[in-house]
């Protein structure tokens, strides 16, 4: 299978937006490069910066590894994409606004309304709720991969409490850190300011009539894997970090404890899962939510960041008609494209997806973080057997999509014999806000799957984190 390379053509020319990097490294020696790599563990391992590998001993945290060869993305490459992720953010919220309003997309028969009314991820404590803007996802993860000849895809939309924009920044210090002399070479577009945009889309959306809003990240607690990056947010954005033992609802009002006394908040950006949100309306033995705040959310008195009720429309059985949402709400052609879909849940898809199951890769609709999917061609025959009667038991709950030819980047790996540069499968998760309009620093996660011909690159799958420039004209 042939793969795109993201730094070099394919008679192993240096393309043109690489060239001042590439001729860097030729003249860089190797023990400074091992230095310079040396540096970065160290200094990352000394931050904080680790993640719960699932799987491992309970408790065990790793570093997330960081190459300091970076993802280099030419300005008018960058330009279609963001404007591709502008429209397809302003389409899912239009469809999660209709649907918990009008379903004016399932009487007109463009969705199947069992797909989405019978999702689990559907939550008919919203229906007739207004939002403040209309704005349900105000923080959207994509995945983004380039395969093929170069063509981008989006591979998922992640809309219920996306993370890794900590891992975005800190790879960016990271690099003018090390390599400062490499900022005064190329124009890099800056992503330090996200906080400072991430806030002001957060007070953008505060309920009615409040003017100066009090804002805070609701944590699941220091045992979350992602919790590294609620504490990083919090303080970059100059803001409480709380749990839910530290807010309480009265009188459709939430406050927080201080030692000042109670205190009123008006936007919550919530890093906990729905159903752990209120032991009042979801799950009765949550300890990590808040009673009452439904009620409060209900009452117009508190925002939420993302809404109750996005994962709807970040499900993978949604998935495959985003590309209608954007012809339905916005009456345009996708400028991004959906990766070709077979639902299980149709007869002639999962008669297909059966017969081709070693060529595949099959996704559980719920699932995330790379966990309960097959990649076809590195399963083995007892794997994809057992996926095979998975399937036949519950259509329903899968998907399958090709085998995508991931593109590469060259990878500082180790254990290679040489000590030397690889080429390595990576995705993009760019991040991109809604309050103040649609916004999103020029970049995003650049994660590399460091097993060779590994095409997950999840951290939690042991994938690896690269900084992502953006060239300016």
């Amino acid at each position: 299978m042939a793969y795109y390379n993201e730094m070099h053509n394919t008679d192993g020319s240096v393309r043109p937006h690489y060239r001042p990097y590439s001729q860097w490294l030729e003249t860089t020696s190797p023990e400074r490069i091992a230095r310079k790599r040396a540096e970065a563990d160290l200094a990352f391992r000394r931050v904080g910066i680790t993640f719960a590998v699932y799987g491992e001993e309970a408790g065990k945290e790793r570093l997330i590894p960081f190459d300091i060869i970076p993802r280099i993305i030419p300005a008018a490459e960058w330009s279609g994409m963001a404007a591709g992720l502008r429209q397809r953010v302003k389409a899912l919220n239009a469809f999660l606004h209709d649907i918990y309003h009008d379903q004016e997309i399932l009487k007109a028969g463009r969705l199947p309304a069992e797909q989405v009314l019978n999702n689990g991820q559907y939550r008919p404590e919203m229906q007739g709720v207004d939002v403040p803007g209309q704005i349900y996802a105000h923080i959207a993860g994509v995945d983004v991969v380039r395969a093929g000849a170069g063509e981008f895809y989006v591979l998922e939309d992640n809309l219920r409490v996306p993370s890794g924009v900590s891992y975005m920044i800190e790879d960016r210090k990271m690099m003018m850190r090390l390599f400062p002399e490499l900022f005064a070479r190329h124009k890099v577009a800056p992503v330090q300011h996200y906080p400072d945009l991430l806030l002001d889309n957060l007070r953008a959306v505060a309920p009615l009539g409040v003017t100066d809003p009090t804002c805070v990240v609701l944590t699941p607690g220091a045992y979350n894997s992602a919790y590294f990056e609620h504490t990083f947010l919090a303080q970059q954005m100059g803001v409480e970090l709380v749990e839910g033992r530290d807010l309480f609802v009265k009188d459709d009002t939430v406050y927080m404890r201080t030692t000042q006394g109670p205190k009123r908040v008006d936007v919550i950006y919530r890093r906990v899962d729905d159903d752990f949100l209120d032991p009042e309306a979801f799950r009765a033995d949550s300890m990590l939510g808040v009673p009452g705040l439904l009620r409060a959310y209900k009452a117009g008195r508190v925002t939420l960041a993302n809404a109750i009720g996005t994962g709807v429309a970040d499900d993978k059985s949604i998935y495959p008609y985003v590309p209608e949402m954007i012809r339905f709400y916005l009456g345009e052609e996708p400028i991004l494209n959906n990766v070709p879909t077979y639902m299980c849940r149709k007869p002639e898809d999962l008669k297909y997806v059966l017969a081709h199951l070693p060529e595949l890769v099959v996704k559980e609709v719920h699932g995330a973080g790379g966990y309960g999917m097959l990649v076809g061609p590195a399963a083995t025959k007892a794997e994809i057997e057992n996926f095979r009667k998975l399937l036949e038991a519950r259509p329903e709950g899968y998907i399958a999509q090709p085998t995508l030819a991931l593109s590469n980047c060259p990878t500082f790996v180790d254990g290679d014999k040489f000590g030397g540069v690889a080429p390595r499968h990576l995705d993009l998760r760019p991040f991109v806000l809604s309050g103040n309009g649609i916004q999103m620093v020029p970049g995003g996660l650049t994660r590399v799957a460091l097993r060779e011909g590994s095409l997950v690159v999840n951290s939690s799958q042991g994938g690896g984190t690269k900084d992502t420039w953006v060239l300016e004209d």
